[in-house]
Order: C-alpha cells, then structure tokens, then sequence
C-alpha cells in the first residue's frame, strides 16, 4: 500500500471517530427525555374520599392490626351479627328472673327488690328491705321468694300478701318445687348422720327427710326437674369406666326411686332442665376439651334417663344459658378460653361473650349477636313472648337485647 492510500484511510478514519463520539455526546447530555407515559381516562371518578371498607366481623385471635376493618353500625334486633344493647340499671343487680314479660331482680345496694314491667317502668316490689342478701330462690310464679342471709337465717317472703315464713338455720341450698308449693333444701346437721335432703311446704311445716347426705352434701346439687320425677344430682361416685374424668351421675328422686344414672365425660357439672323436664342441658370440662367447659344434651325421663347424649359444640358453661321453649337455648359464649379454664373458672381470663342460638330439634348452634360492648355476660333470660333478651353485663348491670 502506498503512503497516499494509507494517508486518506487515516484521515477518513479519524472524521469517523468526531461524528461517532459527537453523537455520543449529544445521545447523552443534548437529547430531550422521552415523553411520559400516559394513562387513559376511566369511568369512575376520583372523588378525594378514601375507598370504604367492608363490613367487620368478629376479629379473631390473629387480627391485631385492624387494618381494613371498618365501623359497623349496631342492628337494632339480633340478626347475627353486632347488636344494640340498652342498659337498664346504673347499679349492679342480682338474682334476676323473668316473670312473663317482666324481670325481677334484687338492689344489693339499697336491699329491696323491683320490677321491670313491659313498658320498662322500674317499680319496687315491696318497700321492705331485706340487707345483704347472699341467695335467692323464685318460686314457679315469681311472686315468692326464699332468702339466704350470710349469718345463717332463712326466710321465705311473699310480695303479694306481704307475709314472711322463718325457716330453720341448718338449712341451705334451697329449690321451689316447679309443680307445688313445697320447697327442697339440704339439712346439716353437726353430726354427718344428721344430714339429710328433706322436702317441706312452703311455710315450713310438713318436713319430710328424703335421702341421707353424710359427708357428701357438697357433691348433691339440688335442682328440682319441671315433671317433678327428679330433685337433685348426686356426683358421689367414679365411673365404671374410662379415665379420672369420666363421672357417674346419678339422679335422686323424692320417693328413693331407681334412677338411671349419667354417665358424663369430665369435671363440674352444672345442669339446667327443659321446661318439659325431658331433657337436660349440661356443661363439663374434660381433657377431650383441653378442660374447657363444654354444652351437651341428654334425654332425661325416667325411662329416657342417659339416652342420645350427645355434645353442641359450644365451649361454655350452663349457667350461661337460658331455654325459652323446649326446642330452644341462648347461650352466652366466650370468644377466648384458655386451656383449664373448666377446672379454674374464678380464675379465668374469659374474654368478652357472643350469644347462640340452639335449635335443639336439629342440634345445631348458630352465632345470634354480638353485643355492641364488650362484656363478660354471667346471666341470660328471655320473655316469655321472645322478644327480649335480659343479661347483665360484666359490671352487674341488667342489659336488654331486642331478638325480634
């Protein structure tokens, strides 16, 4: 190759090299940016309001964030979900029965007793005061009640006539007769061969002893069935079989009748009759339940006795419960039980409670309301026409649901 050739290569070679580094740094510091991308429009409108949440639910162990729940306004008849509650009392009340439409209850703090009438007027009962009531019994019709003092004493006062029957000291654990008139109660005397259930009128006379206790009055529950075949519960003996938990029930009757026994699976029972008295609704703790308290139901006639027992799934306690008719049972459930809670009740962090509905014809249970307040609920009753739902509330205090 020539040095002219080689010369004109050299130079067309370095004018390449000036417009491909001229381009270069026009590319990176002189070139306008691309334009940005462009959304098309939508139907919906921004309105500069926040997107609304879904309605909330019970929250759950695992919800502790709250994000995404929102505020749900309060029904103001149980249909599932969460539910207006009116408060009827500023004080706590005790000792609450329903007396057809009505509620009754016991002032601890002035000592007298009132009603709540249908049209929600609160009106005394009697204007007699009656201080430091420890327990009391209603009879069939609510207009009798009998009084346990904490120094021993025994009255029973009716506020129709205003009359009062003095009942022996040695006498505690009382129960009215659901058919008559008489009453059942446990007498103990100092010697354990003294002890024995006995039954009376109602004015005290007429004393019949009906089944020797001993030393195992404390493991008798009185509670008088509605068909008047049963009066007390006797957890007296092991079962036959199964583990320590396991417990033989067995049912005392007024004429020292044969009863079948119940044979339950776990600890404290509590038991609660139909108003037929043909079945029963019991709560135990057994290690099946983690000791948790658990509802079952049991045929329970006397030729019935034990028959299709079989548990509702619910983890709560009898006397949280309350049946309106033979075929249905509120239960006030708590959302949180910890392990033993059965054994340990006093002691138990219970959470706040919901109530269910049990159809008891096909078993099932189903969430009824959710209380629009928090509160551990010790009582429930309902009128006799369905319509409400009386509780008190963790402070003592008589609320009303509304259930339709």
């Amino acid at each position: 190759m020539s040095q002219r050739l080689k010369r004109i290569l050299l130079i067309i070679g370095f004018v390449l090299s000036v417009f491909a580094f001229a381009f270069i740094l026009y590319a990176l510091f002189f070139r306008s940016a691309p334009p940005e991308a462009t959304v098309e429009d939508t139907e919906e409108e921004l309105t500069g309001v926040l997107p609304s949440s879904g309605e909330g639910g019970v929250r759950g162990d695992d919800d502790t964030t709250g994000e995404g729940v929102g505020l749900t306004e309060a029904d103001t008849v149980a249909r599932g979900g969460v539910t207006a509650t009116t408060t009827l009392t500023t004080s706590e009340v005790t000792d609450t029965v329903i007396n057809g439409n009505d509620v009754n209850y016991y002032d601890p703090t002035d000592g007298r007793f009132y009603t709540i009438n249908e049209d929600g007027e609160v009106v005394a009962m009697s204007s007699t005061q009656f201080p430091e009531v420890e327990t009391v019994v209603w009879n069939k019709d609510s207009e009798k009640a009998l009084l346990e003092f904490p120094d021993g004493s025994n009255i029973i006062y009716d506020f129709e006539t205003e009359d009062q029957v003095t009942l022996p000291d040695h006498w505690e654990d009382f129960d009215f007769s659901p058919v008559t008139d008489e009453i059942i109660a446990k007498s103990i005397g100092l010697d354990p061969n003294n002890r024995w259930l006995v039954i009376a009128s109602d004015d005290g006379s007429q004393t019949e002893s009906i089944a020797a206790l001993g030393q195992n009055e404390s493991k008798v529950d009185v509670n008088w069935s509605p068909n008047d075949q049963v009066v007390a519960f006797a957890d007296t003996v092991e079962s036959r079989e199964g583990g320590f938990d396991r417990r033989f029930i067995i049912p005392v009757g007024k004429n020292e009748e044969n009863f079948k026994g119940l044979t339950v699976e776990g600890l404290d029972f509590i038991s609660l009759w139909s108003p037929n008295g043909k079945q029963l609704l019991y709560s135990v703790a057994g290690e099946y339940s983690d000791f948790k308290p658990l509802i079952w139901l049991v045929e329970a006639t006397s030729n019935t006795m034990g028959n299709d027992r079989h548990s509702l799934g619910l983890n709560t306690w009898a006397d949280k419960c309350t049946w309106h008719s033979s075929s249905e049972v509120y239960c006030a459930v708590p959302t949180a039980l910890k392990s033993s809670a059965g054994l340990q009740r006093s002691l138990s962090d219970v959470g706040p409670d919901v109530i269910y509905y049990i159809d008891v014809k096909t078993g099932r249970a189903s969430l009824l309301a959710i209380p629009e307040d928090d509160t551990v609920i010790s009582g429930l009753w309902v009128s006799d026409d369905g319509t409400k739902l009386y509780f008190t509330n963790d402070n003592g205090q008589l609320q009303l649901m509304y259930l339709r």
